[in-house]
């Protein structure tokens, strides 16, 4: 028997103000261009538009009342007043001496000190976003899962499909059973085995890939547990999710795909379920992490009439 599709869904818990700015930025590409308006308004002058009602903020972004009040809901916020009260918040924080956020594009004639300093910031803004943006409960929630279940595969594709390999060999190594498929076909094949007890992960920046889709929907109507690591928790992929876990949106430019800050955040979403697998399976997982470093111990020491 199949379950219920998932409506896609925003978050119950309203965003604290930190994160208010990484929501804005990981949403406003999924919004109409009137929402867009607005979010990109109460982002850049949280203090301005703290002060305005729905009606004067509709006014300042030539939208409607509506579309305002719905971008607040987008955003995680029941209502506009919840929003204003989390732009006051923001406005304080950054009044209070806080480095504002960078993000700069790479010129092709940049010396190559500041395409260091650049891609360093852009890194550091995609981590922390991801990290501010990042639901805790679905995380534990998706741990949890993961620490007890039977079989886990792990479905992505392209750069997504490298994030995938990398939480794949991590539980391998804590002697967990774990699959990543980026073969569309063989991930179908294999999500058709699936049953409750096991855990199916799709990795998809976009949300929108059918070659991961598809068999986390099979994986989903077997009974499996489902969880999406995505950049677009309003996305298709969500409706097959039980634990949806957001990652930041970077801007894409000409010389950096945003496939690089996407995996950047994506890894930090993996080191946080393995550490926490790790954590709650710790007394089988310490001895399974000894052994694999002893098995490859000898790969590392230096041969004899080597040069050092």
């Amino acid at each position: 028997m199949t379950r219920e599709v998932k409506e896609s869904f925003v978050g119950e818990t309203p965003p604290a103000p930190a994160a208010l700015a990484a929501k804005v930025r990981t949403l406003a590409p999924s919004m109409t261009r009137s929402m867009q308006r607005v979010a990109e308004a109460v982002a850049g002058d949280p203090a301005g538009c703290a002060a305005l009602t729905v009606t004067g903020l509709a006014e300042r972004t030539g939208t409607s009342e509506a579309t305002v009040v719905r971008t607040a809901r987008l955003l995680g916020y029941p209502g506009y007043r919840d929003l204003r009260l989390a732009l006051a918040g923001l406005a304080a924080q950054q009044q209070s001496g806080r480095a504002p956020a960078v993000t700069a594009d790479i010129a092709v004639d940049d010396p190559i000190s500041d395409v260091v300093a650049k891609l360093a910031r852009d890194e550091q803004q995609t981590l922390a976003d991801t990290a501010a943006g990042l639901d805790t409960a679905q995380l534990e929630a998706a741990v949890a899962a993961l620490s007890a279940a039977r079989r886990i595969d792990v479905y992505g594709v392209g750069a997504s499909g490298l994030v995938a390999q990398d939480l794949v060999q991590k539980l391998l190594r804590i002697g967990l059973l774990a699959h990543a498929h980026s073969d569309p076909h063989l991930a179908v094949t294999n999500a058709v085995q699936l049953r409750a007890g096991d855990v199916a992960t799709a990795i998809t920046h976009s949300g929108s890939t059918g070659d991961v889709i598809e068999p986390l929907r099979v994986a989903f109507e077997h009974g499996a547990t489902t969880v999406a690591v995505t950049g677009r928790p309003d996305g298709p992929v969500s409706q097959y999710a039980d634990h949806v876990l957001t990652t930041s949106t970077a801007r894409e430019s000409e010389l950096r795909p945003a496939a690089m800050s996407s995996r950047t955040s994506q890894l930090l979403v993996v080191d946080c379920l393995f550490v926490g697998v790790a954590q709650r399976t710790y007394d089988a997982a310490a001895p399974a992490l000894a052994a694999s470093y002893e098995a490859l111990a000898h790969r590392h020491r230096p041969r004899g009439g080597a040069r050092r």
